[in-house]
């Protein structure tokens, strides 16, 4: 498996967004003012509560929803409908498996089945840890690499089903080792 640049360098500090929702509330009522009356307002009232949030949980989507008078189906669907948003809870390191042509018949879906089963989630799910968030990507370009994974922002290429622990054990946070060791094993 080769990479384009090492796993060391693309270790992340947590979000800095992540704020309780409390604390948040004010801050998007302020956001939600500077947009009231203004066409579109809607996307970059989202974007500054994904920003402090992480997720969009449902309780601010039908605050966001009542503040600016738009109907909850309306804001509920402009979040599903765009893959930038998430109503779920992001890990510290997000992991992409390209399932684009050349990386699924190089074998992109079972890369993809060996992550989901090393971490014991599915696409779209965060560990409860909050460590991995995992995606699909359609293409990375690096086809001829296939297949390829991004976690963060390094691309790793040639992966290998049978080398996803030794993938992902740069990313684990090893202040937590001592609890979770059993559950890799």
């Amino acid at each position: 498996m080769t990479h384009l640049a090492t796993a060391e360098a693309s270790k992340t500090a947590p979000p800095e967004h992540e704020m309780k929702m409390e604390d948040v509330v004010p801050v998007i009522n302020d956001i939600i003012e500077r947009y009231r009356g203004t066409k579109g307002a809607l996307i970059p009232v989202l974007q500054s509560t994904q920003n402090l949030l992480g997720h969009l949980p449902k309780e601010m989507l039908i605050h966001i929803s009542e503040q600016l008078d738009i109907p909850y189906s309306e804001v509920a669907g402009v979040v599903t409908f765009y893959s930038f948003f998430t109503t779920t809870p992001r890990g510290k390191h997000t992991i992409r498996v390209c399932l684009g042509t050349a990386c699924y018949v190089r074998g992109g879906k079972e890369v993809l089945e060996a992550i989901s089963k090393e971490l014991h989630i599915e696409v779209g799910q965060t560990t409860e840890d909050r460590q991995f968030s995992l995606e699909i990507g359609r293409c990375f370009g690096a086809c001829g690499l296939a297949p390829v994974v991004m976690i963060d922002d390094m691309v790793f290429q040639r992966v290998k089903p049978s080398r996803i622990k030794q993938l992902l054990e740069p990313y684990y946070d090893t202040t937590q080792e001592g609890e979770d060791d059993g559950e890799r094993e």
